[in-house]
């Protein structure tokens, strides 16, 4: 069913679960194939979508190893293409991003070889441009192939930029069940907060008016619940239910597109990751994105719990001032943290109206939150079971560095999430969430 949801998403064809019943979603993307192998029919399938040449080829060591180089081979019968080979574990930086920029100015497409870092440096670097992009993913890691938005660090803050979603997104089943299981596990991660994005992105709705969408999460409702009742399947090989996350991952990233921004996918859970990433140790030997989305989604869902099981939460004027702020990041960092932060900081105006509709909805606002809530408990098994991480030890993290990570990580982005409710309520307490 799913991915008939996927061709009707790329024809203009499905319904809208949001509208009237006349409207229709449609998304950016052309051509979304996911088979058990590609081999042998990569030219065929970039042929169909007319991509200008030359076609710049981008991998990394790793990726090339496994299928830069096949792809590379085949798309020579094509036309001209410009081999572009990046360093080791590449960062999705401004820096990298400027330097592929540079080194694809001749090249009509983009052809990227890999999954997060690379799949966004290219579709930036495509955006920047005016060009197209492709792109063969390598692994299942993440949930933002199709998405019209790219992770890119800029100054030391993560921020999500504007780009082009790929033409085309083609998932050789064979090769993604061969990546290292760590990838496989950080793909999973980054379905499960799919739970804590949603119920922070509706918290939101419910308290303050803004914008909130079911097509999203519908999209999504086909192959959920088997990932939730098989994890350990995605880790032995089973191409079946390696297929049912590979098209969870393209069907998240469409329905941020759908949504025009990363909310539906990306709350409070994120916040946390995007910190653990900004602020880490020196000496930290990082996580994958995914695996941080894991621990971070099983601190949400605790957090989410202890506030709607609790009284209803009663909000004060917000205590965090520029200069904490500025004294905790840095000042370069600071600054950009305190710009997003400031456009949700509860002003005293505000405190009373919020707490007006908190004390005359919360049952209400409390029932639509827990209809659409997952057990924490449920969410850290499904982890567990496919032996991904659920605590900040398991990714290499102090117990001071991950509570500073909590308590911090709704400065960084003009987001309000169970972290500011909590936090603005006096409920807050990020010893009881790890």
């Amino acid at each position: 069913m799913s991915l008939n949801t996927i061709k009707k998403l790329i024809d203009g064809t499905l319904t809208d679960p949001d509208g009237d019943g006349k409207k229709t979603l449609s998304v950016p993307t052309h051509s979304v194939i996911i088979e058990n192998s590609l081999n042998g029919i990569e030219a065929d399938i970039v042929q169909m979508l007319n991509l200008e040449p030359p076609f710049a080829i981008v991998s990394d060591p790793d990726t090339h190893f496994v299928l830069g180089e096949r792809v590379e081979r085949a798309l020579q019968s094509l036309g001209p293409i410009i081999k572009v080979h990046l360093g080791s574990k590449p960062h999705a930086d401004m820096d990298t991003a400027e330097a592929l920029i540079a080194e694809t100015q001749k090249a009509g497409s983009l052809i990227a070889v890999g999954s997060g870092t690379i799949n966004d440096l290219c579709k930036y670097a495509a955006s920047v441009q005016g060009k197209r992009c492709a792109v063969f993913a390598t692994a299942p890691s993440m949930n933002g192939y199709t998405s019209v938005n790219a992770a890119i660090t800029q100054h030391g803050h993560k921020k999500s930029l504007p780009a082009v979603a790929p033409d085309g997104v083609f998932m050789d089943l064979g090769v993604l069940a061969a990546a290292p299981k760590r990838m496989i596990q950080s793909g999973l991660g980054d379905s499960v907060c799919r739970v804590t994005a949603q119920v922070d992105w509706m918290l939101a709705h419910l308290l303050f008016d803004g914008e909130y969408r079911n097509a999203p999460f519908e999209l999504l409702l086909d192959d959920e619940r088997g990932l939730l009742d098989e994890p350990e399947a995605l880790v032995s090989g089973d191409l079946e239910a390696m297929a049912r996350l590979a098209r969870t991952l393209v069907l998240s990233g469409m329905g941020m597109t759908v949504c025009g921004g990363s909310f539906p996918a990306s709350q409070g859970e994120h916040l946390i990751s995007h910190y653990i990433e900004m602020m880490h140790p020196a000496d930290w030997d990082a996580a994958f994105h995914g695996e941080q989305i894991a621990v971070t989604t099983c601190a949400m869902a605790r957090l989410q719990e202890q506030v709607l099981q609790g009284p209803p939460p009663r909000v004060s004027q917000g205590k965090v001032t520029k200069q904490a702020v500025l004294s905790h990041f840095g000042e370069d960092i600071g600054a950009a943290c305190w710009h997003e932060y400031e456009k949700k900081r509860l002003q005293e105006e505000s405190v009373d109206q919020l707490n007006s509709r908190i004390e005359q909805s919360w049952p209400d606002i409390r029932t639509k939150l827990l209809a659409i809530t997952i057990p924490s408990e449920t969410l850290k098994s499904v982890l567990q079971r496919a032996g991904a991480p659920v605590g900040y030890s398991d990714i290499g993290l102090e117990e001071s560095f991950f509570i500073d990570a909590i308590g911090h990580a709704r400065e960084i982005r003009n987001r309000y999430t169970f972290l500011d409710l909590a936090a603005d309520a006096g409920m807050m307490d990020p010893k009881t969430l790890i």
